[in-house]
């Protein structure tokens, strides 16, 4: 390959959560550090283990050679980036500079949208598990969350409950939704015809719907994303989508993300409410650490990238399917995360999640309790990070927690 995925990165007291909270003792949320002996494998918050872009790196750097850093607008080249990005990946149609507008995070646009959509004390359909940033955005909110849960099919292929969905819009009044697509944690990437028959419940039931789409860069090679508004004029209009390079590119630092809504009225409003705080503006950085992920280097190390984490998807669930009896994993089709199910290892052995969970901590793999998620008996581990590495944290599973005495 000709981008590095393998150095090891000494995150370590350079501003990583994922690695410097652990030993962080002023934070009671804090985890527990590691027995002597060993070190931290950062595999719960999402963010990514490998170097940089040299894309991004670069174009971040070449500003700061500049040596100004005053109020500044937002460049034709941003939002030049953006379209060019949407179209060539996800085949967007007709996307214009007043369509996209920037936001403090995806999950600051989805408060944004929500004030737009939502009065305090309305219900918003999500399904479950569910990613823990809905919950507490819209809790915070004082928005009431009405889950509809995925179910397993025969082939253990994660699926909507149309018709769940379709009876809790109607017995709850709803009148908005999130949709997660590619979805977190379970990882799946919706077919064509789910979206359309997704999308399809909202028109009849007049739901608008908010559109989590960070993930959609991530997929197994052989997939292609479906972007919600795409899939009919209709959805077109009543999405309200968001994205960022955050994900992708392991930016969360930087901070930026964007909208895309095609309906000059939700568009209006979207930018009258996330003007309200008055600090929802781009940062000058993030703004050119955008333009160099969206250029045609970035666009050929985010495919690289894709290769990598599919290569450590199939290495992690074959190991765990051959090793870790009772514990069941599904092959996420998109995301960098697995989504564990230790229900059936746990009975057979008379243990809890938090015996597992703590067994892990204990040897320095930092992976994350699912049941914020929704996952009664679940862990939700990240794998973005060196294939050497992700082998070593495999081998501590297999060693002290799943098959140690």
């Amino acid at each position: 390959m000709k981008y590095d995925f393998t150095t090891i990165l000494d995150r370590g007291g350079h501003d990583s959560v994922a690695v410097d909270a652990v030993t962080d003792r002023s934070n009671p949320n804090a985890p527990t550090p590691p027995k002597p002996g060993f070190d931290v494998i950062p595999m719960w918050i999402a963010d990514m283990s490998f170097p940089l872009c040299p894309a991004v790196q670069k174009a971040v750097a070449d500003r700061l050679q500049v040596p100004h850093c005053g109020y500044f607008a937002p460049r034709k080249e941003y939002f030049d980036s953006i379209i060019r990005w949407q179209t060539q990946r996800n085949g967007a149609q007709g996307l214009a500079r007043e369509h996209i507008s920037y936001e403090n995070g995806v999950l600051g646009g989805l408060m944004s949208a929500m004030n737009v959509l939502c009065s305090r004390g309305d219900k918003v359909l999500v399904h479950s598990p569910t990613y823990i940033g809905f919950t507490n955005t819209l809790t915070n909110a004082g928005l009431h969350i009405i889950h509809s849960p995925l179910y397993k099919d025969q082939d253990s292929v994660w699926r909507m409950d149309f018709e769940d969905m379709e009876k809790k819009i109607v017995e709850h009044s709803i009148h908005t939704a999130i949709f997660c697509s590619p979805h977190n944690p379970t990882g799946r990437v919706w077919d064509r015809w789910e979206v359309e028959k997704y999308m399809d419940i909202c028109q009849k039931h007049d739901v608008y719907v908010v559109s989590d789409e960070i993930w959609s860069d991530i997929l197994r090679p052989e997939l292609s994303h479906v972007p919600t508004q795409s899939v009919s004029p209709d959805a077109r209009e009543r999405t309200i989508a968001l994205y960022a390079p955050s994900k992708t590119f392991s930016l969360a630092g930087l901070v930026g993300a964007y909208h895309i809504a095609y309906n000059k009225r939700l568009q209006d409003r979207m930018i009258k409410e996330s003007s309200l705080s008055h600090y929802n503006n781009i940062n000058l950085l993030s703004m050119y650490a955008l333009i160099g992920a969206y250029s045609a280097e970035g666009e050929a190390w985010s495919q690289e990238l894709r290769q990598v984490i599919a290569q450590n998807v199939d290495h992690a669930c074959a190991y765990i399917q051959d090793r870790f009896p009772g514990v069941e994993v599904i092959k996420p089709q998109g995301t960098y995360m697995l989504y564990l199910d230790c229900t059936k290892w746990c009975e057979e052995r008379g243990k809890t999640i938090d015996d597992v969970k703590q067994a892990g901590w204990d040897v320095g793999i930092g992976w994350q309790d699912g049941r914020a998620f929704h996952g009664p008996c679940h862990l939700r581990v990240n794998l973005a990070l060196p294939l050497s590495r992700l082998q070593e944290a495999l081998e501590r599973m297999d060693q002290y927690v799943f098959n140690g005495k």
